[in-house]
């Protein structure tokens, strides 16, 4: 028995397209690109199987049986080359022949290829190692499930110490260094045993080095490593932070973007770094932070303006960025301005930030709120709801600014083009 579909074809009515049923896949009912057959006899498309076993499944989807865990998913080459030939056959019909699959990287092949470069590591064969790291860096690039099967074999743990060992000779191995960080970019998450190697003294200054000196892509890959680092080890935070002229590095990244992904990454790296200590949010404050964030939120989409929050909200840990924001005339228009615009995690940045300010800033401050609409905002906000934090902070501010409300009638809109922005 075969399924059908439309298909229409150039200058000619739409015609009935037989797909035969062992073609598709049971799972999505799609021809299937890549069929492999599971322990209980079934085939399915290897992408549709493999996200039913990533979700938790441990039967067989049309027998409902047991499926053996450690059993690999076998090619069926006979179904394939069937399928193969019908797409030739139905070409003038405008079905495309899909491709031989490449073979994905099997636990044992990735254990292989890591032995071999750890071992290329050891003896300084840079030449070599080049080459397997570039080998493991195309096939991670060909499927989702060649990344997985490397970082389970460990691929981050290794070429982590492996950077660690050719930092200790940067005008050397230079060239390496930076493919092996490419390839690190690729395995995230990082477990600790990587974080330790990565975080190293010579393979911190070569990342700062990177971040000051590298092209886009070099960059990009050096500022995602520092967010793993410390986005994943509370240990390696405090080195990060105390690596010279990592921190400005960072800012300047904030303040000079060259790309979406290399901002937000800072920004995420910035986040961990200012929420770790008092003594590390003074020192982004002193670099100017409270501005450039000031900036970034006037006309930011939503994913760079959850970020610059969430640091915004930090930083004002200290007084210093309670001062700073203070004196800049676009804090609390921004801030108000920012509730209910974006998401609910921005909202709750927005209100914190918010009710630090009016604690430090005293009646001006809360004036000021009063007269770009805070105080209608916060009502809504209580009477939608929100978190258990949030709505303590804004009954707070609620309340203080009950008290200056009498001296100053509240509005309800807020225009940017009066104020003055603060260099």
């Amino acid at each position: 028995m075969a399924s059908r579909r439309s298909r229409r074809v150039a200058g000619e009515a739409e015609l009935e397209i037989s797909i035969p049923n062992h073609f598709r896949c049971p799972i999505s009912l799609e021809l299937m690109k890549d069929p492999v057959t599971v322990s209980t006899g079934i085939t399915y498309d290897r992408q549709s199987i493999e996200r039913w076993m990533d979700m938790g499944h441990s039967t067989c989807p049309v027998t409902n049986q047991a499926m053996h865990t450690d059993h690999e998913l076998i090619p069926n080459h006979i179904i394939r080359r069937r399928i193969q030939d019908w797409c030739v056959a139905h070409k003038a019909l405008g079905i495309e022949r899909i491709p031989t699959p490449r073979t994905p990287v099997s636990p044992a092949m990735a254990s292989q290829l890591l032995s071999e470069i750890a071992l290329a590591s050891q003896l300084g064969d840079n030449q070599s190692y080049f080459e397997l790291a570039m080998r493991v860096k195309a096939l991670v690039k060909e499927s989702e499930r060649n990344r997985r099967c490397f970082m389970s074999s460990g691929a981050g743990r290794v070429f982590a110490c492996s950077f660690s060992e050719f930092a200790n000779n940067t005008s050397k191995f230079s060239g390496v260094l930076e493919e092996i960080l490419s390839v690190i970019t690729a395995m995230a998450p990082l477990d600790e045993d990587a974080c330790w190697h990565l975080s190293s003294p010579e393979s911190m200054s070569f990342i700062v080095y990177m971040l000051q000196c590298g092209d886009l892509g070099r960059r990009l890959n050096a500022v995602v490593a520092v967010k793993q680092l410390v986005s994943r080890s509370k240990n390696a935070v405090e080195i990060v932070a105390e690596t010279e002229g990592l921190i400005e590095a960072l800012v300047k990244l904030i303040k000079e973007p060259i790309s979406p992904q290399t901002t937000k990454s800072s920004l995420v790296a910035t986040y961990y770094l200012v929420s770790s200590c008092e003594k590390t949010a003074e020192r982004f404050v002193e670099l100017g932070i409270v501005s450039l964030l000031l900036e970034m939120l006037v006309d930011s989409d939503k994913s760079m303006s959850e970020k610059a929050l969430a640091v915004l909200d930090s930083v004002l840990v200290c007084d210093k960025a309670k001062n700073d924001a203070y004196d800049n005339a676009l804090a609390l228009p921004v801030l108000v301005k920012k509730m209910f615009r974006i998401s609910d995690m921005a909202t709750e940045f927005a209100v914190s930030a918010i009710w630090k300010l009016c604690k430090k800033g005293g009646e001006e401050c809360l004036i000021e709120a009063l007269q770009v609409g805070a105080f209608q905002k916060l009502l809504l906000l209580l009477q939608v709801g929100c978190s258990g934090e949030t709505k303590e902070k804004a009954t707070q501010l609620l309340k203080l600014m009950n008290g200056s409300k009498k001296k100053l009638e509240c509005i309800d809109v807020m225009d940017f083009r009066g104020l003055k922005r603060s260099l």
